[in-house]
């Protein structure tokens, strides 16, 4: 229980006296029927499965071998069972390694105080390094920091005007209606002017997100950002997508964040599974677009472009997608490497359909949003030229 909170998983004296029962009534006569009792009282979401795992078998093998392995504290263990991603593993690591174990009273010897052998001039603080550091690379104690950040993001969106109008004494347009109806009170013997200006709103704002196998390492800290999106304004629309696309716009408005994740978790069915970006695209297009894309909604669409059906009918949805919305902008997590080529068939059938592209895999990244969409730009930025050419001439050749 101890290394499953250091890793970051809720357990708490419930889960652990409920454990304690579920176990009595199962026994102990086989471990693999010990590993699954364990989990379905453990276990509550689809993320915690990979962490569940390293624990439990990294806790019951050889004390020597795992604190040689340990001391290392390398970002990927090499354990019995393959680890599911390298987040996680780090977690485990932290939970099972030298320091946390002198904490626990499990090491003999009592933590000595690191001596420090020289001040380096030119450092950088904690919180500069937080916000660089991809989310892939991150320890349990810093996703823990960035989950604080992510939920005291607020992400502005530009005011947009709309057909009606509001009062103002100090506007230039004169509202005729409000004029002659407020003349005929006083006899029409004194008509003073009602002046009017236009009324402004900020646009609906449409996140469609990926959950596939390719996207697990970035999606929870993904559907953080849309959780502290939805509970920061209204008209957001959430929606993620792996073979098939869900919406979970109802489940991501509770304002407890852990609640709301065990909802998503609930629903959707394809976690960490293929990707299927033009079926899902067409069913969007089909049941969804008319309904949330009105009045000039800006469409958040986050995915790495890795299709299993390699592109098939993908440019023609991104078209209709794209003409549909006042704005579309393609959040990918590759474009963090500088080499980064959109040369995949999926790749290259979005790029030539969006407005804006850029990448999302740190909390610089996630702040960076808030000057794209703060102001109302060209329909395609600048930069993207190159991106078009270079897709088109991969297609050609």
């Amino acid at each position: 229980m101890r290394a499953l909170r250091a890793a970051g998983l809720p357990v708490g004296p419930g889960h652990a006296i409920r454990a304690l029962e579920a176990v009595e009534a199962v026994g102990l006569g086989r471990r693999s029927d010990l590993y699954w009792t364990l989990h379905a009282v453990l276990v509550t979401r689809r993320d915690q499965r990979p962490i569940f795992d390293q624990c439990f078998h990294l806790f019951w093998r050889d004390p020597k071998l795992l604190e040689r392995m340990m001391q290392l504290l390398l970002p990927q263990l090499e354990v019995e069972r393959p680890p599911e991603g390298e987040e996680a593993s780090r977690r485990v690591a932290e939970a099972f390694g030298p320091e946390k174990r002198a904490g626990r009273g499990e090491a003999g010897e009592e933590e000595k105080t690191p001596e420090i052998e020289f001040d380096a001039a030119l450092t950088w603080s904690a919180k500069e390094q937080l916000r660089t550091k991809d989310f892939e690379q991150m320890s349990a104690e810093e996703l823990e920091e960035a989950r604080k950040a992510i939920a005291k993001l607020r992400l502005p969106i530009m005011e947009l005007r709309t057909r009606r109008f509001r009062p103002d004494p100090h506007a230039l347009g004169i509202d005729l209606r409000r004029t002659l109806r407020r003349s005929l009170r006083g006899g029409a013997a004194a008509i003073d002017l009602v002046r009017k200006k236009p009324k402004t709103r900020h646009p609906p704002l449409v996140i469609i997100c990926d959950i596939s196998g390719s996207m697990a390492r970035y999606s929870r800290m993904l559907l953080l950002f849309m959780h502290t999106l939805t509970t920061d304004r209204d008209r957001v629309y959430s929606f993620v997508f792996g073979t098939r696309l869900t919406n979970i716009t109802r489940y991501l408005r509770f304002k407890d964040v852990d609640q709301a994740l065990a909802k998503v978790g609930e629903v959707v069915q394809d976690w960490s599974g293929g990707t299927r970006i033009g079926a899902c695209l067409k069913e969007f297009n089909r049941v969804w677009s008319r309904r949330v894309l009105g009045q000039g909604a800006v469409v958040l669409l986050i995915t790495d472009g890795l299709d299993r059906d390699a592109g098939e009918g993908l440019a023609a949805e991104m078209e209709r997608l794209h003409k549909s919305c006042r704005r579309l902008v393609w959040l990918n997590p590759l474009l963090r490497f500088e080499g980064y080529q959109p040369i995949t068939a999926g790749a290259r059938a979005m790029i030539r359909h969006v407005d804006e592209f850029r990448p999302v895999h740190n909390l610089a990244s996630l702040a960076e949003l808030v000057s794209v969409l703060s102001e109302d730009r060209p329909r395609r930025a600048e930069g993207l030229s190159e991106w078009v050419a270079l897709s088109r001439r991969e297609r050609a050749a």
